[in-house]
C-alpha cells in the first residue's frame, strides 16, 4: 500500500483515501440536491471493510453529508478498529439530521465547538483526526479567527490536526500558517490542473487532500452525450450535449486512445496522474460500491504515469507541461 505523510503531521496515510460524499443518499442545500441519490447501507459497509482489509486507512466525510448520515455509517463499518485509522471530518454549515437540509451558518466561529461535538457523536469517537473548515468561500481577512477557535479544540484533545477545504489559494495561504494546520484540500483532477494550490502546500508543508479527483465520474470514461441522473442526485442538471460538457467527454476519450497501451482502466489513469504531479496529493475519490472501490485501489498497484504519458494529457487539456 502507497503511504503519505499528512502534511507537516506525525500521521501517515494510504495514499489514496475514500471519499463519503455519496454514501450520506440525498439531501439539499439552497433547495437543490447537493447529494447523489439512493445509496445501499449495507454496501456502503462493505466497501469500506474492503477498503480497510486492503490497507486504506484515510476517510474523509462531513457534517454535510446526508446531514451526519455519512459520519453515522463510516462510525459503524470502522467499530473497533477506530486507531488503525484517519478520520477526516467537515464543518461550518447548519446540518438538519432530521430533515436532511443544510444551510448557511451565519455565526461560523461560536459554532464550531458545537459541530465538533455533534460529529465526534456520530463518529463515535472521543477525536477526530483532521477537522476541516468546509466553507470554501469563507472571508480570508477573517479565517484567523477560524483558526484560533481550532487551535483551542486541539488543546482540548478534541482533534489532532485540521485544514480547509477551499479552491482559493489566498485563503490557503492564511490557513496554512497555523499551528496545526496540516492539510488544505481542493478541487483538482487530470483535466483541472491546479499549479498555485500545490505551491502553497509545497512552501507550508501541507498534504493536499483532492476533492473531486474523477471529476464527479467525468473522468472515469463511462459517461457519454446520453448519460442522465436521478432527481436526488447532484448531477441530475447536468447536460452532457452542451459544448463543455461534450468538449471534456471528447478530451477524456483521447486520453484513452492516447494510452491505449496502458493495461489501467480509464479511472485507474486519472488516479495515477494525481500521484504523479505531485508527492503531496491524496485523491479522495467517492464510492457506492464494492466494484469502485476496488478498481481505485487497484490503481496504485500500476506506480506513476510516465514523463511522456503525462506530457501527452498535458497536451490533450491544452495547458502547458509541468517542469519538474
Amino acid at each position: 500500500m502507497l503511504k503519505r505523510r499528512l502534511g507537516h503531521s506525525n500521521l501517515e496515510v494510504s495514499a489514496m483515501g475514500l471519499g463519503c460524499w455519496a454514501i450520506g443518499g440525498p439531501w439539499t442545500y439552497d433547495g437543490e440536491p447537493a447529494g447523489w441519490g439512493r445509496v445501499d447501507d449495507a454496501e456502503s459497509i462493505r466497501a469500506i471493510h474492503y477498503a480497510l482489509e486492503a490497507g486504506i486507512n484515510f476517510f474523509d466525510t462531513a457534517a454535510n453529508y446526508g446531514c451526519g448520515h455519512s459520519e453515522q455509517i463510516l462510525s459503524q463499518a470502522v467499530a473497533g478498529r477506530r486507531d488503525r485509522v484517519i478520520l477526516a471530518t467537515k464543518f461550518g454549515y447548519v446540518a438538519d439530521e432530521e430533515n436532511r437540509i443544510v444551510t448557511r451558518s451565519t455565526d461560523i466561529v461560536n459554532r464550531i465547538h458545537q459541530e465538533c461535538e455533534a460529529s465526534l457523536r456520530r463518529l463515535k469517537s472521543d477525536y477526530i483526526d483532521l477537522y476541516q473548515f468546509h466553507v470554501h468561500d469563507y472571508d480570508p481577512g477573517k479565517a484567523a479567527e477560524v483558526c484560533d477557535a481550532l487551535e483551542a479544540l486541539v488543546g482540548e484533545g478534541k482533534i489532532r490536526w485540521y485544514g480547509w477545504s477551499t479552491d482559493n489559494p489566498e485563503a490557503a495561504q492564511v490557513f496554512a500558517q497555523g499551528q496545526h494546520c496540516t492539510a488544505i484540500q481542493h478541487w483538482m483532477n487530470m483535466g483541472y490542473d491546479v499549479p498555485q494550490m500545490l505551491a502553497v502546500c509545497e512552501e507550508h508543508d501541507q498534504a493536499s487532500i483532492n476533492r473531486s479527483p474523477l471529476g464527479s465520474g467525468m473522468m472515469t470514461g463511462k459517461f457519454n452525450r446520453d448519460s442522465t441522473f436521478p432527481e436526488d442526485d447532484m448531477r441530475h442538471s447536468w447536460n452532457l450535449r452542451e459544448a463543455w460538457p461534450t468538449e471534456r467527454l471528447q478530451r477524456i476519450q483521447a486520453v484513452r486512445e492516447a494510452l491505449a497501451g496502458d493495461a489501467r482502466t480509464q479511472a485507474q489513469i486519472a488516479l495515477a496522474w494525481i500521484w504523479t504531479r505531485s508527492d503531496r496529493t491524496i485523491p479522495i475519490p467517492g464510492f457506492k460500491t464494492v466494484a469502485q472501490v476496488k478498481e481505485n485501489i487497484q490503481a496504485m498497484e500500476f506506480g506513476p504515469l510516465s514523463s511522456e504519458q503525462m506530457k501527452k494529457i498535458d497536451e490533450i487539456f491544452g495547458r502547458s507541461p509541468v517542469i519538474t
